[in-house]
């Protein structure tokens, strides 16, 4: 991985009226791959995402594209960036290829070379066999595709994509994940989205925004440490007093019982939780038939990230 930044962004704050929505921001982001964006309404991704495109101008600090500054150079560094918002900016009563001919010039990509760069786009896209098509009647994960290939016709350095594959179904999901891996290999791809699985198989690092600041910025492995859940499910023939498993486990903090065999525990994470039930559990005659970590949230991970920065 490269070691300079693709995107850095410093001391970076900015005001609605009276309410602040980012709280200076430090952040760099290097290399290719994708990087996934977290933040829920209101948290700031949103206007994160319009300073680096140069569409907002920031209160205070700066933001910076391959190394040029958003508001000081705005031409220059838009050029190095690509951009999908959540609903595609498609001209109905285009085809795909006078659509992406029409892009092609707005981002400034030569007269003599508009043809090849569609085609080539058109064919990383999976566009090629429909590209006399009209826009208005293509499919959702078409539509995303042809957004995906504007985003790309100029090659810039960074692509933005806001929630991409919202309002698709499953196949198309799978479809437009597969196309934004491709491009992540030569691209630094921002992935802008709401649903951990989506973060979980496809982000190389993750950035997490609550309240105007970043509450969390690392790898898939230290985010997987985060999002790993704090309670399970306990399901066994005869299961035993909570206290004998508090005595028996330190590490479990709450026993809540949901029936006559299940119990919900919650534990601080202190070693293998799961190994350590299982084998008091064949000490102690509890028959075990299931345990199981319950699924967090996107709302719990960020309620337990955001516990640090005063709010």
């Amino acid at each position: 991985m490269s070691d300079a930044s693709v995107i850095e962004v410093s001391g970076l704050w900015h005001r609605y009226s009276k309410d602040w929505a980012l709280k200076g921001l430090d952040l760099a982001v290097r290399g290719t791959g994708v990087i996934g964006l977290l933040g829920s309404n209101g948290a700031g991704k949103s206007t994160l995402m319009n300073i680096v495109c140069g569409c907002l101008s920031q209160t205070k600090g700066t933001a910076l594209v391959d190394g040029l500054d958003v508001r000081a150079e705005p031409l220059e560094a838009r050029r190095r960036i690509g951009f999908l918002p959540q609903q595609a900016p498609l001209s109905p009563e285009l085809t795909i290829r006078e659509y992406l001919t029409f892009c092609a010039g707005l981002r400034g990509v030569a007269r003599a070379e508009i043809a090849d760069a569609v085609g080539f786009v058109a064919e990383r896209c999976g566009l090629t066999a429909m590209i006399d098509r009209l826009t208005a009647n293509l499919s959702g994960g078409y539509r995303q595709r042809t957004g995906i290939a504007q985003a790309l016709i100029h090659q810039p350095s960074v692509i933005i994509l806001d929630e991409p594959t919202v309002g698709l179904d499953p196949n198309q999901i799978v479809g437009v994940r597969s196309l934004i891996r491709e491009i992540a290999e030569q691209h630094t791809v921002i992935f802008s989205t709401h649903i951990l699985p989506e973060v979980e198989s496809m982000c190389r690092d993750v950035i997490m925004i609550e309240h105007g600041h970043i509450v969390f910025n690392g790898d898939m492995d230290a985010f997987r440490r985060v999002v790993t859940p704090s309670t399970l499910i306990l399901v066994c023939e005869a299961p035993p007093d909570p206290g004998q498993i508090k005595s028996a486990l330190p590490s479990v903090e709450r026993i809540e019982r949901l029936g006559e065999r299940k119990l919900r525990i919650g534990h601080g994470g202190a070693g293998d939780i799961v190994e350590a039930l299982i084998e008091q559990g064949r000490a102690g005659g509890w028959g075990i038939r299931e345990v199981y970590f319950e699924k967090s949230s996107l709302e719990d991970v960020f309620a337990e990230l955001s516990k640090g920065d005063g709010k």
